[in-house]
């Protein structure tokens, strides 16, 4: 990821996680919902010999339509990590359905996502036998785990686990800010 993708991305999130917000949750008679934007970072785990995993970075944002059922979409890319003298670089979209279970009384939730994501990885080296480059671009069923807290009625933070198809897993902390 360039340094000029890096600083947008962080000036972007800095800006949405400063923005003061109100809950809009009833969850009544009513069934108000409640959207989310957020944004992680963690790593890549690709199924590519000879390649360090990337750190990734992204943004995601959702709505809850209920306590437990939601839907979420997010945007992960990713740093150039060493390839064999090279990089190799990675990014995924993702469109979600998403189910929490909360803990009564903790502020620990449970989350489980299941959808369709396109991964792309791209790669490029030189080594001692000349060049070789590759790129493998997937869309596939891609699901995932995580466990969250939330700090407040309008701002969680989460660790996850999402599996993107035969040859991409993902390893995650973000925070969230809900309107």
């Amino acid at each position: 990821m360039k340094t000029l993708q890096k600083t947008l991305l962080a000036v972007a999130t800095g800006s949405l996680l400063t923005v003061s917000a109100q809950a809009a949750v009833s969850y009544g008679n009513g069934y108000t919902g409640q959207p989310y934007v957020g944004a992680k970072v963690g790593q890549f785990d690709l199924d590519t010999n000879g390649a360090d995993d990337p750190t990734a970075y992204g943004v995601y944002a959702g709505y809850n339509f209920d306590p437990n059922f939601g839907m979420e979409a997010e945007f992960v890319g990713s740093d150039d990590a060493d390839y064999r003298g090279g990089d190799i670089d990675a990014k995924t979209y993702g469109a979600y359905g998403t189910y929490r279970y909360a803990f009564p009384n903790s502020g620990i939730y449970a989350k489980g996502k299941l959808g369709i994501a396109k991964t792309e990885v791209e790669a490029s080296s030189t080594n001692f036998s000349g060049a070789s480059d590759f790129s493998d671009d997937d869309t596939s069923l891609a699901g995932g785990v995580g466990l969250g807290y939330s700090v407040n009625p309008d701002f969680s933070v989460e660790a996850e686990y999402d599996m993107l198809g035969s040859d991409a897993d993902l390893m995650t902390v973000g925070a969230q800010l809900k309107f």
